[in-house]
């Protein structure tokens, strides 16, 4: 053995004589030693109760389900049937996690979530903020560029990568994280038949999504990309991963009409009237899933099935100026930063909902529109050399940018 061979600290070996030798701040531990102190561990503390920072025993903000529908009033402007349902299945699952095993040995089934609603309705937002205050590891993933194992795409083992590094790389942490499913439709199959030929991105995702939702170790790239032999994996259980879909089911409003109107058919006039043909998704069930695209495999692993009503004139006014994280209050500290206060006329406001309607993009629109009006006012104050301490956007001045922008002149094209 060589004089400057380094050695372990605890039993002495040189390097030379050890598979791996990890250094310390004051000395080094060979991986004998390693495995043996885990044994003694393991013997220790048997039941597992060792805290580990981000890990299992990591605090989890647990809130009872009003203080979680309360929470999300802050940010997301109506949706009360989403949000209780929500609440219920994020609450329950939590506390299947806490549930400490007695002596009747009942396991709690997940409460993993579908959400329909239209675009722009406030489906990601849901699950953004519920994974924030409860403190867990969270990650959006798009159904629309997964495709089967082997093919072109991304894998559905993807999405645990990205829960991974959301999570820092805690293997403990990201196996009681949220993933949210973004765009779950676009992978249904095309007709209610089952394919002949090969549906790669579509039934062939779906089939693949099966392991994951239900719980299995599924072996992971950590950096995520196609797996190859050579490669490091890290194990990840999918047992206690809450999965929250959403979709907005293009098309699925007229195969819940045709299932209403047959089930009303030689009723009395009042069944008619209690049905909002305004907001049919009110009424959307797994079977309508099903007609749709999704396989009965995929829904049944998804219990819990809630819709979002479409924004109309006055929610969509209020999402401008009421959440925490509104658009106006944005809009407001962005000039701030540059020591000027922005004020809108609240003409202006009503002309940015009627826009955002005409475009049909949702909430997700007021954005769009909003950029399109404040441009030219982004680009030139903070250029200005002694500008007005105070800027304020009228009804013709946001009229007259919005018709010079893109949007407006993609709309007259």
């Amino acid at each position: 053995m060589s004089k400057k061979e380094t050695i372990c600290s605890f039993c002495g070996r040189p390097k030379s004589q050890v598979r791996l030798l990890i250094a310390g701040i004051s000395g080094h531990i060979c991986d004998h030693c390693i495995i043996q102190a885990q044994s003694i561990v393991k013997e220790e503390i048997p039941n597992g109760d060792l805290e580990i920072e981000g890990g299992e025993n990591a605090p989890l903000n647990l809130m009872k389900p009003t203080e979680i529908k309360t929470k999300l009033d802050e940010y997301v402007i109506g949706q009360l049937s989403a949000k209780k349902t929500l609440s219920v299945a994020v609450y329950n699952h939590y506390k299947r996690l806490n549930q400490k095993v007695g002596d009747d040995d009942i396991e709690i089934d997940k409460s993993n979530v579908v959400m329909v609603g239209r675009t722009g309705t406030g489906k990601t937002l849901l699950a953004k903020t519920i994974a924030k205050m409860l403190n867990v590891p969270f990650c959006i993933a798009d159904a629309t560029v997964l495709t089967e194992a082997g093919y072109v795409g991304e894998d559905v083992e993807s999405i645990l990568s990205r829960l991974l590094q959301a999570a820092d790389y805690n293997v403990q942490a990201a196996e009681r994280g949220i993933i949210f499913i973004d765009e779950i439709d676009k992978i249904a199959r095309k007709s209610d038949n089952p394919s002949i030929t090969r549906d790669v991105s579509g039934e062939g995702v779906q089939q693949a999504l099966l392991k994951l939702l239900e719980g299995a170790e599924v072996s992971v790239p950590p950096q995520g990309g196609r797996k190859h032999p050579e490669q490091k994996m890290v194990k990840v259980n999918t047992k206690n991963i809450l999965f929250v879909c959403g979709g907005a089911f293009d098309g699925i409003e007229k195969i819940i009409a045709r299932r209403v109107n047959r089930q009303t058919i030689g009723f009395a006039n009042e069944e008619e009237e209690r049905i909002d043909k305004d907001n049919l998704l009110e009424f959307v069930n797994p079977t309508d899933l099903k007609t749709f695209g999704l396989i009965p495999e995929l829904i049944g692993r998804f219990p819990v099935l809630t819709y979002l009503e479409p924004l109309d004139k006055a929610a969509l006014r209020r999402i401008l100026t009421e959440p925490k994280n509104s658009l106006f209050k944005q809009y407001v500290k962005l000039f701030e930063i540059d020591g000027i206060d922005l004020k809108f006329d609240s003409e202006v406001l009503d002309f940015i909902v009627e826009k955002a309607i005409e475009f049909q993009l949702g909430a997700r629109g007021l954005r769009s529109i909003c950029e399109a009006i404040l441009t030219e006012a982004m680009y030139e104050i903070p250029a200005q050399e002694n500008p007005e301490k105070e800027y304020r956007v009228t009804l013709e001045y946001a009229e007259k940018q919005f018709s010079q922008s893109k949007m407006a002149k993609m709309k007259a094209a």
